[in-house]
């Protein structure tokens, strides 16, 4: 029975639909979870004991609901606390990674610009992926404060969002920039804008089908592929009010099931975490 668990997913809001929608394209016979937490949003300007005992608690409601495996669809949340759930827990947990390889071996001009929050480009993650293609390509980094929540609220072209993106863009394609790195799950939402505005000459990059990928991988290894001929689907929850998230998943996730609310024992499990009890 535990080939047929559902694939546990959860970011800080909707961001994480954006590797959903690849993890459904790769495993479509998968049952999938997801949890945007979306009271909590945007992680990336949250103190980094807030994001883990987010991040751990999500994770603990998701293993409740019968997860075989955890992705952390989140790249501020990887970089806090995806070593604490590996630690915490023997199933496969598998997180984000900026695709700033790829994009160091398919840059021309040398320089390479990555899109994120400031938790994510402040990470020791982060700090080893530069580290790692420095021979290859200047990686110029870009924190875009307020993106996530212009997503959040549903602006995914709007004027704010446009304006937002025309000043985090300005100094990257001036510095030669050819090729963008989307570091964080809400952004790949925004990639027409994002398109129309970098140029038909720059490159936009994210880590969705990678990601995809590593959790085929993972499951393979562990024997906990789906058995073939299924017909996967999707239970969504929020910790947002529903009002406004369930229009904002029904448009990111068309035909998507019926948002539920998390429970109340995870939010207060989660004040005690934060409160360090």
């Amino acid at each position: 029975m535990i080939r047929q668990q559902p694939i546990g997913v959860f970011d800080s809001g909707v961001g994480g639909l954006s590797v959903l929608r690849e993890i459904r394209r790769e495993l479509p016979g998968e049952e999938l979870l997801y949890v945007a937490d979306s009271a909590h949003a945007p992680y990336g300007d949250k103190p980094t004991e807030t994001i883990e005992a987010r991040s751990l608690a999500v994770a603990e409601f998701l293993i409740g609901q019968g997860a075989k495996a955890i992705v952390i669809a989140c790249n501020t949340a990887t970089g806090v606390a995806a070593r604490v759930l590996r630690a915490r827990h023997a199933l496969p947990v598998v997180a984000m990674e900026p695709a700033v390889k790829p994009a160091a071996a398919r840059t021309r001009s040398g320089r390479v610009g990555v899109l994120a929050t400031r938790q994510t480009l402040a990470s020791a993650n982060f700090a080893r992926l530069r580290a790692r293609v420095a021979g290859q390509a200047e990686v110029l980094a870009q924190p875009c404060p307020g993106l996530v929540e212009r997503i959040e609220q549903g602006d995914l072209d709007g004027p704010l969002t446009r304006a937002l993106l025309e000043g985090y863009l300005a100094p990257l394609l001036e510095r030669g920039v050819d090729t963008l790195v989307l570091g964080c799950t809400h952004y790949p939402h925004l990639r027409p804008l994002i398109e129309r505005l970098a140029g038909p000459e720059v490159a936009v990059l994210d880590s969705g089908a990678g990601v995809a990928r590593q959790v085929r991988r993972r499951l393979a290894e562990a024997g906990l592929l789906a058995p073939p001929g299924r017909v996967g689907g999707e239970r969504f929850w929020t910790s947002g009010e529903l009002a406004q998230v369930a229009p904002l998943v029904a448009r990111l996730w068309p035909g998507a099931p019926s948002l539920a609310v998390l429970p109340e024992p995870i939010e207060s499990g989660v004040s005690l975490l934060r409160e360090g009890a």
